[in-house]
């Protein structure tokens, strides 16, 4: 890996609830000199343990819509007909459009024989800026029903290379989605490393390997931390070498522990709740694999 570049870290899980918001505010106390970025904008809820100070927010236009100019339609029904999701409706003689049920393909805008249809940006959530105990945050929140997820991601990850960029931070830290679907591809395409939190069960396993298929299928280079390791020790040596057949690192695990909801509630990250902890030793020791895995300083 290049020393010199800002270095990308995502931490993903495949699922929600293996504990990945926790470990990224925990990582972060580890890492000085770094951006933050909370890729979950369906479900952003890093900023709850980072101590907000301050938030600028901007709006985020993420696609279009079809809107109906009522004094031009002259009632025809062909926009009404042609729309398949069932957006466009009568109200009396003329047709409305549903803004919760287009799909902004604009096929009714290029039919519409009176021109009466205007095709205008979309108001699909709010991205923000902020500075937190832990240095700069970006995020952002989508608004509920809204699509352009993935366009949201990438657009919080490209603000916060700028971020990177003009504060000379080696590092982004970035608190991706679960799943495998259109946001995760977005918070890890071009990524320098992926870190996986998983935990031994048989979802967590499932899961773990859908993540995997998808870093190697992107070529980059994945880190696994296991969580809840002493659960269920049969699904802990399968993960063990599911992680050996893709060629993932294992960089530690995390015993099950009651600490984290407890720091959750607190508003604090495990390792600012509980610094003598055998979790903050864990995840120090993880720390110092990962510092060293991307060329960065010691924490």
């Amino acid at each position: 890996m290049n020393s010199k570049k800002t270095k990308e870290l995502v931490v993903i899980s495949g699922k929600g609830g293996t504990g990945k918001t926790s470990v990224t505010a925990a990582l972060a106390s580890f890492f000085p000199h770094k951006v933050l970025v909370d890729g979950d904008v369906d479900a952003a809820d890093l900023h709850l343990l980072l101590k907000i100070n301050s938030t600028k927010k901007h709006d985020f236009y993420g696609g279009h819509e079809a809107e109906i100019n009522p004094e031009l339609c002259n009632g025809c029904g062909l926009c009404e007909s042609l729309c398949r999701f069932d957006a466009i409706v009568f109200l009396g003689e003329k047709c409305v459009v549903q803004e919760m049920s287009c799909e902004g393909c604009k096929v009714c805008v290029d039919a519409c024989p009176e021109k009466a249809i205007s095709w205008n940006p979309a108001l699909n959530g709010v991205w923000m800026e902020s500075e937190t105990k832990e240095g700069s945050l970006v995020h952002a929140r989508l608004i509920p029903g809204s699509e352009n997820s993935g366009k949201l991601v990438t657009l919080i990850r490209e603000k916060a290379r700028e971020k990177a960029i003009e504060q000379q931070m080696p590092l982004i830290l970035l608190d991706g989605p679960p799943g495998i679907g259109c946001p995760v591809i977005a918070a890890v395409t071009g990524a320098d490393a992926l870190l996986m939190v998983t935990e031994p069960t048989p979802s967590g396993l499932h899961d773990l390997e859908r993540v995997l298929q998808l870093a190697a299928h992107f070529k980059i280079p994945s880190f696994i931390l296991l969580n809840k390791a002493d659960i269920n020790l049969e699904y802990k040596k399968k993960i063990e070498e599911k992680a050996l057949e893709y060629q993932a690192l294992f960089i530690g695990d995390l015993p099950y522990s009651k600490v984290f909801t407890e720091a959750q509630l607190k508003g604090m990250s495990v390792i600012e709740a509980f610094p003598d902890s055998e979790e903050t030793k864990a995840l120090t020791k993880a720390a110092k694999k990962l510092k060293t895995l991307l060329s960065l300083e010691n924490p």
